[in-house]
């Protein structure tokens, strides 16, 4: 296996300390105006694992940069039609400025009706049909926080995106869909020749060999290995999953879509998980809620 001699992490802490602080600093400013406190709040139903995980995080990182926030915990029997009145009261609300629905949600709610319910200028998850619209027309818009997430951290490490083969592996409305369109506007960074893979791609393998940079949001732990990966490509793994390990303390071990230890030695810049792209995604719905703050 040909190797390139060192690869660079895309280091997801570091930059989005970096971020948080240029947020804290903007909200000192609003305060200091006597301009109103960003307000992001997060309805969490029923008590899924990773969820709870996600969601005290978010609400940690408020903190941090000085926003106020409020979590709502909702049981997991609720029924839509509550939980569909209970954003309709965010919606109306003068104080929230944006807010998220946490999924997944449970089987009997459906997924699409609570999107579509939340309105597109409290929708900082970007995930509403008119702000992905404005998107796909490149008009000025909440991006997808996940996408958008990895389009700063290329932007930050400089990383040349103009006319580069890139391959999308997953087609969700949530990472992949909006991500290929994000690298293909006329934008930097974006500019590339965008290829996406899903379920049903064929020779797979001969695909992803000759992106320049490969960002993989499947869902399948380690699928991408070193014989699917160019030398000297930029991979960013957007995946994480729960591996049982029994040499942890905790008895599992976090990994991503990528195998990390064959892939990194033949690539250019890599995201680590833990510690990549999900702090990014955190940073986005924070830049997202600053930003309808301030068009109060």
């Amino acid at each position: 296996m040909q190797e390139t001699s060192q690869y660079t992490l895309l280091d997801g802490k570091k930059l989005s300390d970096e971020i948080l602080t240029e947020i804290a600093q903007e909200v000192a400013v609003l305060k200091a105006k006597g301009k109103k406190t960003p307000h992001l709040a997060a309805i969490l139903v029923g008590n899924d694992g990773a969820s709870e995980t996600y969601v005290a995080s978010k609400v940690r990182n408020c903190e941090k940069v000085g926003f106020d926030s409020t979590l709502i915990r909702l049981e997991a029997d609720i029924s839509e039609k509550e939980l569909l009145e209970k954003i309709e009261e965010l919606n109306q609300s003068k104080e929230i400025d944006g807010f998220i629905v946490q999924l997944p949600l449970p089987k009997h709610i459906n997924e699409e009706k609570i999107t579509l319910a939340i309105h597109p200028d409290k929708d900082v998850d970007g995930f509403h049909p008119q702000n992905i619209g404005k998107m796909v027309l490149g008009l000025p818009t909440y991006l997808p926080a996940t996408p958008n997430g990895v389009m700063e951290m290329l932007r930050r490490y400089n990383i040349d995106t103009v006319g580069k083969k890139c391959v999308v592996l997953g087609r969700s409305n949530i990472v992949g869909t909006p991500m290929s369109i994000l690298m293909s506007r006329a934008t930097d960074p974006g500019n590339a020749t965008v290829t996406i893979c899903h379920s049903k791609t064929q020779n797979l393998a001969e695909i992803t060999k000759e992106a320049d940079i490969l960002i993989v949001a499947i869902g399948r732990p380690e699928f991408i290995t070193g014989n699917m990966v160019k030398t000297g490509a930029t991979v960013v793994d957007v995946g994480i999953h729960r591996i049982s390990d029994s040499t942890k303390k905790s008895g599992f071990r976090l990994v991503g879509d990528v195998k990390f230890d064959e892939v990194a030695p033949k690539t250019s810049f890599i995201t680590p998980v833990p510690g990549g792209v999900g702090l990014m995604t955190i940073c986005s719905l924070l830049q997202n809620t600053l930003k309808s703050a301030k068009l109060k």
